[in-house]
């Protein structure tokens, strides 16, 4: 096992990590900004090293400060969580090249599922089933793009092959607009990702965000735990995430659990990732890999009893997976509200000292968070500043205690988005299950 490692993030899942390399006995290093000197993980951890300023660029995505740190402090290791550079192959591949481990995939890895174009070729070529489009860059060749356009049937969807988070995306209606909306993509492509690579899918209207949570022992042995819906989002931003996903039957899930597993083979992939899907009429569309851990990897691990974090730790260290994929299985249900601090109407960030947190508690109710009475949350950095997780025997528990949690939860001093929460879980599309991915836009009037 591991003896140290640099925990390379901040907030929730810092902590989530220190406590996960506490019961391996693993010992941590806290890297951390000038703006982050007061974290709960920062106190916890038996070192702690100061990376640089508050601004992202000159501490958590500082890579000569990240790698200065593991050199002083002697770690093995560094676990990048997620955001920041988790995903970022050329520090995974610095990391390597100094000596240390990158708990995560192997560089070659993360570049080939992060260009979108490459992590199509590799989901087709492994079985995956993926939105019909040109499999493929757009050429300069316009009759060959105006004809698999056709051959797809409109409306369809140009995608930046570097792009994410919403952008680099656009919707065509008709053949007349499409040269044009492609080279409209091509130039915000050029300027947001440095990459001006495009590629054509069919669009689907009303999908489902469906994602299958895999792990990989970077040796061809690979498991599944399951899926996720993750449909209600808003402006592309995941909301609230549940598991198993409802609606799904046991063969579909069965089905694109096996596609999922024999696609992590054939990569040899290492470590925690989550292959993401778009779900409509019964069909699953591949759309993206995320080779890291996901922000809701707690309700795969409620309904597994599985430590995904722990198990990123037992790949890194050269271990086998603790678990067969024949001893896995899905046992209840749970929901996972992401709780920001933000304004619930105008979505507005709202740092600031919090005066007093009362954490909700009950059966079945996790709370993963870095806060706490005296805590104040800065304005340079992502606005979640907790998880709240509710485990059911079914999904009619899981609703329930959620709905009791979030009437428990108590944050003072700084606006959050817990009202719209407990306006979600009483939804009543959202109760029946099986929402499409513009439910909550569609609900909020965005």
């Amino acid at each position: 096992m591991l003896e140290k490692i640099l925990i390379a993030n901040r907030g929730e899942i810092a902590l989530r990590i220190l406590r996960a390399c506490k019961e391996l006995g693993i010992k941590t290093v806290a890297a951390h900004s000038v703006a982050d000197k007061d974290l709960m993980h920062v106190r916890l951890a038996d070192e702690s090293v100061c990376i640089g300023p508050a601004k992202s660029s000159e501490s958590y995505l500082n890579v000569p400060a990240l790698i200065s740190a593991m050199e002083l402090t002697d770690a093995d290791a560094v676990h990048p969580g997620y955001g920041f550079l988790s995903e970022n192959a050329d520090f995974a591949e610095q990391v390597e090249k100094c000596g240390f481990i990158f708990i995560g995939p192997t560089a070659d890895t993360i570049r080939a599922m992060g260009d979108k174009v490459s992590a199509i070729e590799v989901m087709t070529k492994a079985g995956v089933p993926t939105v019909p489009g040109s499999n493929g860059p757009l050429t300069e060749d316009s009759e060959r793009t105006l004809r698999i356009a056709r051959e797809i049937g409109y409306p369809v969807m140009i995608k930046a092959a570097a792009g994410g988070g919403g952008r680099g995306m656009r919707v065509v209606h008709n053949e007349p607009s499409l040269l044009k909306s492609i080279s409209v993509t091509q130039n915000e492509a050029g300027s947001f990702f440095g990459n001006s690579t495009v590629y054509l899918e069919k669009f689907l209207g009303n999908p489902r965000h469906i994602e299958i949570q895999v792990i990989g022992d970077g040796k061809g042995n690979a498991i599944s735990l399951g899926d996720r819906d993750c449909s209600m989002q808003r402006r592309h931003q995941k909301v609230v995430e549940e598991a198993p996903a409802p609606g799904i039957t046991d063969k579909e899930r069965q089905d694109i659990m096996e596609s999922c597993i024999e696609a992590c083979k054939h990569l040899k992939y290492r470590g925690a990732g989550t292959l993401e899907f778009l779900y409509e009429d019964g069909n699953f569309y591949f759309i993206e890999m995320n080779t890291r851990v996901q922000v809701e990897h707690p309700v795969t691990e409620l309904i597994t009893g599985i430590d995904i974090v722990k198990e990123q730790l037992r790949v890194a260290s050269g271990l086998p997976l603790s678990v067969k994929q024949e001893e896995i299985e899905l046992r209840g249900h749970a929901i996972e509200c992401r709780i920001n601090a933000e304004d619930p109407v105008s979505f507005l960030p709202s740092p600031g000292k919090i005066n007093m947190f009362h954490a909700p508690g009950g059966s079945g109710i996790r709370i993963d968070s870095h806060i706490y009475s005296g805590y104040t949350v800065p304005p340079y950095y992502d606005s979640l500043i907790a998880k709240l997780i509710a485990y059911g025997a079914d999904r009619d528990e899981a609703l329930a205690r959620m709905s009791n949690a979030l009437e428990e939860m108590h944050i003072d001093g700084i606006k959050t988005n817990i009202s719209l929460h407990q306006d979600i879980i009483h939804d009543a599309g959202f109760r029946a299950g099986g929402v499409n991915i513009h439910y909550l836009e569609q609900k909020l009037n965005l």
